[in-house]
């Protein structure tokens, strides 16, 4: 397990989490996105909307997280973006308070590919959790792409399961398979009395 920790997303890191971004995209999802579609992602655009996320997020439950791998520098690795549900956790023809305000939705988790399976998306997940906590979430979901099993099977490592909705998502005429994942949000451990 590699040296590492997370801390909550600076104005300055949206630079660097838009590049994660793509350059994780283009490794994981080259056999399941129209490739000119990952081609053509502006990373300036990405970068901006990342400000923003950051900067102006909806609303204080709403978090952009960042893993730092140490060595002798420091390197940004990964990103999780998370808040409470809204309509794009749903799926097709689920009613509005489907979800109810007690869940989280994923709507980012990614660790670029030469840095994965050092326990930074571990430890995304568990500082998400503990905000969840906080904020009084009790259950979470995440949409992954049926094609993308290194994303289900780490969730499914860490107790996310499927609970049976799906969707597809229209990438430029082409229809790309969902399926959504969920988990309760563990209780805090109390520590034992010694």
């Amino acid at each position: 397990m590699a040296l590492g920790y997370v801390r909550p997303a600076r104005p300055e890191d949206a630079g660097e989490i838009a590049r994660i971004q793509l350059a994780t995209w283009r490794v994981a999802y080259r056999r399941i996105l129209p490739r000119h579609v990952l081609d053509n992602l502006d990373e300036a655009f990405l970068a901006r909307r990342w400000s923003a996320a950051v900067l102006e997020p909806p609303s204080g439950a709403h978090r952009v997280l960042v893993a730092v791998e140490q060595a002798e520098q420091s390197y940004l690795v990964g990103f999780a973006a998370s808040g409470p549900a809204d309509a794009e956790a749903l799926a097709p023809g689920e009613p509005a308070d489907a979800l109810g305000p007690e869940v989280a939705a994923v709507t980012d988790l990614l660790v670029e590919p030469r840095w994965g399976r050092r326990g930074h998306g571990s430890r995304l997940l568990a500082a998400a959790v503990d905000l969840w906590r906080e904020d009084g979430l009790s259950r979470a979901v995440a949409w992954a792409f049926e094609g993308d099993e290194a994303t289900r099977k780490f969730l499914t490592s860490t107790g996310w399961e499927p609970d049976g909705a799906a969707r597809a998502l229209d990438v430029d005429d082409m229809l790309v398979p969902q399926v959504r994942l969920h988990v309760a949000v563990p209780p805090e451990k109390v520590p034992a009395d010694e």
